[in-house]
This record gives C-alpha cells, structure tokens and sequence, in this order.
C-alpha cells in the first residue's frame, strides 16, 4: 500500500487558502478516481482506493498544519507502511506561484507541516510533491499573512494547472519510477521573452 497525504489546515475558512494546496491535491485525485471517503480516523480525514494499479490511502490531516505529522505517523504505524512509500504535497513559498516540484527526500525548509511530518516518521526520507506559492517579504508576519490568503484570479489558474500536473506527477510515482517523475516535473518553466526596446523604423 501506498500513502498520499495532502497537507493542510482543517475548517472552511481556510478552504482555498494557499497553505491548502496539498488539501486541494487530494479532492482532485478522489474526484479523479472516485475514491470514497471512510471518515475521520487517527486524525485525518481518509479514503481507501486504487490509483494507477497500486492499493492507494488518500489522507488529508485534520489537526492544524504544525500537527499534521500526528496523522502521518499514526497511519504509516498502522498499516506499516514505509516512509518512502508515503508521499506529501505541500505548499512551497519559495517556488513562483503554480511551479512545481518533486523531491525524494529532504530537510522541511522553515515548513512547519513538513517537520512534523519529519518528527513523526522519524526520517526525512520521504518524497515530497510541492506546489509554489510566491514569497510576500522575508518576515514572519507577513509570510503567516500570505499562506492563510486566498489566490486571486490569475494566480487560481495557474495552481488549478500545478494541481492537475501534481496529480499526474504521484500517479507516475506510483508506478514506481522517481526519476522519471523528477525529469519529468522538475522541468523549469521556459522565460518569457524580454519585449523589445527598440524603435521600428517607418
């Protein structure tokens, strides 16, 4: 069995928020595949299905972001599952909004979900699905303000895309090939032509 966990704050007022990109990950694939949901149990909202041949839990933690570790830690015990065969989707401040990201392991870099995640498995050795969001500023205040805003028009497409492409990247991880996930989804986007200054001469 494999485990995907998006990651997220609980309750409707965070709904569409962009620390709940990985909670947006999750509807996709349940809507995608038709997973059904089994409730609540050890802290997560959770559905039992099968995606791309394998035997997949669908889990979105509902504790609050800094927490999120209790839920993944708990299910792994429980269905002793393997931390490189649990993947989490996060939001990632320091990726242009709607990039995207694959990683196999890694440090949490400042992600409070991440090192909760970290704590509870015991390892950091567990892939990551991230989905950029834009910095605001290198401070605090304004960093909390940022994650807990809504995307505003133009931004919502280009997550609604990052989140589709998110899906496909963990189906292909399901098959079982990380490198060809990470060639694939870490491509970077190409640069924008620099419009011309000079002059047209009649």
């Amino acid at each position: 069995m494999y485990i995907i966990v998006g990651l997220g704050n609980p309750g409707r007022k965070f709904d569409g928020t962009k620390h709940n990109v990985g909670f947006d990950t999750i509807d996709y694939l349940v809507d995608e595949h038709r997973i059904p949901s089994s409730g609540i149990s050890l802290k997560a909202m959770y559905g039992k299905g099968v995606i791309a041949g394998q035997r997949v839990l669908l889990a979105k933690p509902m504790t609050y972001m800094n927490l999120s570790g209790v839920a993944v830690g708990a299910y792994a015990n429980f269905f002793n599952v393997d931390p490189q065969d649990i993947a989490v989707v996060q939001d990632d401040l320091d990726l242009p909004t709607g990039q995207v990201r694959v990683r196999r392991k890694g440090s949490a870099g400042g992600h409070n979900g991440i090192k909760s995640v970290q704590e509870h498995l015991g390892t950091g050795e567990f892939p990551r699905f991230k989905i950029g969001i834009g910095h605001p500023a290198h401070n605090n205040k304004a960093v909390i303000k940022h994650v807990l805003q809504r995307f505003g028009a133009e931004e919502q497409e280009l997550v609604a895309e990052a989140v589709e492409k998110m899906a496909d990247a963990l189906e292909l991880w399901l098959q079982g090939d990380m490198d060809a996930v990470m060639q694939e989804y870490n491509k970077k986007p190409p640069k924008q032509k620099a419009e011309s200054n000079e002059t047209v001469k009649e």
